[in-house]
Formats: structure tokens, sequence, C-alpha cells
């Protein structure tokens, strides 16, 4: 899932966990150039605030769209959300089209270290696009991230869904300590491992992440190997594979199978305001069967 990217000269990412989330606060605007720097140390010089942002990552194309629309003017085919989001596309996350960014004049582009390929980044920012890279493992890196995105970068006021994302993943865990593995794919089978933005989720709810000590961070297994790590549950997000009540709880006979929610377990932004919430119910109601 993640291509190796080297970090250039500059502060390191925020820590997987942290004690206590900074609130960003907006100080109104500034009036000379500032430079910011992106998840993985990347400088990011501005003269004045981004007006015209183009997306490379659904989640953060949902933020933005949800936080300031005005700005967003394209995104990838992969981004549904907001519903009706309705900005011309510059193809998909792992093969964007570099004249139809250009075409668009674009004073920042939004990408992932999970998502995107180091090599688009690259090719952008020789074009002279300033691009903000994000690199999520935990969800108080996601907060973070956010917050710096919103505050920092694009000036705005921290929006509402990311303080109430912050109240709600900082409310003590509720589900019962049940051993959960999370498969995100099948033919062949890959499974949610160390340091993910994912396992952070699981773990945060009070489950217990199996393979939270992993050498990958998306391991390949058999069948056989999955079961050998004696799950007392298995969670099927409907994304990257689409997991359906016809595909995928068979393949694991005699353990409980949840079917969740692809964009609650794995994208960053608005949607967790609500995520934690509706996991706890949908994880929920499988473990009291």
């Amino acid at each position: 899932m993640q291509t190796t990217w080297s970090e250039p000269a500059g502060p390191s990412p925020a820590p997987t966990t942290c004690p206590e989330r900074v609130v960003r606060r907006y100080a109104g605007p500034r009036f000379s150039m500032t430079t910011n720097f992106d998840d993985l140390g990347y400088p990011l010089e501005l003269g004045q605030p981004p007006r015209r942002v183009i997306s490379l990552v659904p989640s953060l194309t949902e933020a933005l769209a949800t936080t300031v629309p005005d700005r967003l003017v394209g995104a990838t085919e992969w981004c549904t959300h907001p519903e009706g989001l309705d900005v011309p596309r510059v193809r998909g996350t792992k093969n964007p089209d570099h004249r139809a960014v250009r075409r668009l004049r674009p004073d920042l582009v939004v990408a992932s270290q999970e998502e995107n390929r180091r090599v688009d980044v690259e090719r952008l920012r020789s074009d002279g696009i300033p691009v903000w890279v994000t690199a999520i493992e935990s969800v108080e890196q996601a907060l973070s991230s956010m917050g710096r995105l919103f505050v920092d970068v694009l000036e705005v006021a921290e929006p509402g869904w990311l303080t109430a994302a912050a109240a709600e993943w900082g409310r003590p865990t509720e589900l019962p300590s049940r051993r959960v593995v999370v498969p995100i794919w099948r033919d062949p089978w890959m499974v949610v491992g160390a340091s993910t933005f994912s396992g952070d989720i699981v773990t945060r709810l009070g489950l217990v992440h199996v393979l939270h000590g992993s050498e990958d961070r998306y391991p390949k297994l058999h069948l056989a190997g999955i079961e050998a790590l004696e799950p007392d549950l298995v969670l099927l997000p409907d994304e990257p594979y689409p997991f359906a009540p016809d595909d995928g709880p068979e393949a694991f006979p005699g353990i409980p199978t949840a079917l969740v929610s692809g964009r609650d377990l794995t994208w960053y932004g608005p949607s967790m305001a609500t995520s934690r919430s509706t996991l706890i119910d949908q994880i929920g109601q499988t473990l009291r069967r």
C-alpha cells in the first residue's frame, strides 16, 4: 500500500501518540512569505493562502469540499464524497493526469504518502506546483495534520468536524478486548498491520489489533495464516476491496465477521466526527449475536 519515500530535512512528522492535542487557532491574515513543513518535513513557501487547490486523496477531497468548497478546483475519479461533488477530475490517485492538473492552475496540490506515488509528487513540484503531503499512521497524527493544513496553510478557523472528531476519539474505549484481524484485500489476502491509521482506529475502539507488531504495514497472508492468528473477530471493510455479505464472510467459518464502512475505518477527515460511534454500533451488533 505504501511506497518508500525519503524525507527531506525539516521538522519530523508528528509522533504516533501524543498526550494532548494542540488546538490550532487562526491568527488572522499574514502579509509576508511563510514557510510551513508538510508531514514529511518538506518545506512549503506561500505568499498567501492557497485559493486553487487540487486533491489527489479521497479523504482530503471530502475535508476540503466540506470546509473550503470554493477553493477546491480538482480531484481524482476516486473522490466520491461529499455526495454530488462537482469538480474537474484529474484521473486516479496512482496515475494523475499531469496536463489536466496544470490546466487547472492550482496554487496547491494535496497528496498522501500512502495513496500517491512519490514520482508524481516530484513531477508536480518540478513543474513549480506546491504539493503538501500527509503521512498518517494514527488518529492523533490525523488530527494534527488536518489542523496544520487548514489553520496554518489554508488559514481558516479549525473546522467544526475536526473539533468534534478530536472530542469523539478522546473518549474512553467501549468495545470488549477481542482479538481482531482486518483484511483489506483478497486474492491475495492482505490485512492491516503495524503503524497504520486503521490499526490505531481498531485499538482506540478497545479491540486487540493482533498484527500491531507486524514487520509490514499491510502483510500478505494465506487464509491459514489468518486463522493461525486465532482472531475472535474479523472486520471486513467495503474498501479498498468491496467486501459484501456474499463476498468475504464465507472465508471465515466459525469466526464472527463484521462488515463495516471502509470510509469509517480508513478515511481521515469529516467522517472521523461520526466514525467512532458508527463502528461501535456495527461491531457491537456482531459481538452480541
